[in-house]
């Protein structure tokens, strides 16, 4: 088991939502007798060019970040989840339109349907969680509509058709635990992949706006400084880093079971 990324998680979890009771230092006071100063013991990730704590303003970013990134893929992944059972299960019409649906996002580049969505409309954390969840989901629902499709073809799926047992228990009984590894699977990666798209979009400018703050936005507030300063983008960055890096690992440890379990059944 990946213990090492899972207790990383659960470490970076805790310090983003309760950090702030272990060090209690405003992530929006300015100080312009602290400007710039380099990690220390007064400030442990030291200071923006504002004279900002950046060890508050990353727990403070954090919170934003991994709520986006968590939420995003909640959303993103559960709509996909729908339509792609649906879509392996009923076929016909129904398949039908989702491959065109599909077919029909997949036509524009992911991130430049993100900055598309995001100029025309004022980004706050429920816009983006929204707008990132509508351009994750069709990869994940191409995934469960192949695996709906095999199981769909199952003898005892089709006994249970024949004996007219109501389709949402058939779904929810028999193709729900056939289905969540894929699910948990996808899960994680659209967590790791929310976070660098909230982080991509802030880095640009169209993502959290002040006062709220992201890691990416904190993030790019720094490139102008790095040259002279830094641990401005460095701290930031590494957590966008340890948590995209951890769920990757957990993602592949979790494909790996599910793989396992495959070829001891066939």
């Amino acid at each position: 088991m990946p213990y090492i990324s899972i207790f990383i998680l659960v470490f970076i979890f805790l310090f983003s939502f309760f950090g702030q009771l272990l060090y209690p230092v405003s992530a929006f006071e300015l100080n312009k007798e602290a400007i710039l100063l380099p990690p220390s013991i007064e400030h442990i990730f030291g200071t923006d060019r504002l004279g900002r704590d950046i060890l508050a303003r990353v727990i403070e970013g954090g919170k934003v970040s991994l709520i986006i990134g968590v939420g995003s893929a909640l959303i993103a992944t559960f709509t996909g989840l729908v339509l792609g059972v649906s879509a392996g299960y009923f076929r016909g019409k129904v398949d039908k339109t989702f491959v065109i649906a599909v077919d029909l996002f997949l036509t524009f580049p992911t991130f430049f349907l993100l900055l598309a969505l995001v100029s025309y409309i004022e980004a706050s954390s429920l816009v983006l969680i929204v707008v990132i969840s509508i351009t994750g989901w069709m990869t994940t629902a191409r995934m469960i509509r192949s695996e709906s499709f095999a199981i769909a073809k199952k003898p005892f799926i089709k006994i249970l058709r024949i004996a007219k047992v109501p389709n949402i228990k058939i779904i929810l009984k028999y193709f729900a635990p056939l289905i969540a590894p894929i699910f948990f699977i996808s899960f994680t990666f659209g967590v790791g992949g929310a976070i660098l798209a909230e982080s991509g979009l802030s880095f640009l400018g169209l993502g959290i706006t002040p006062p709220q703050m992201s890691w990416g936005s904190i993030l790019s507030e720094g490139k102008e400084v790095i040259d002279i300063a830094w641990w401005v983008s460095f701290f930031p960055g590494l957590m966008i880093f340890l948590v995209t890096f951890s769920l990757i690992n957990i993602s592949d440890w979790l494909q790996n079971i599910t793989n396992q379990k495959e070829i001891s059944t066939i």
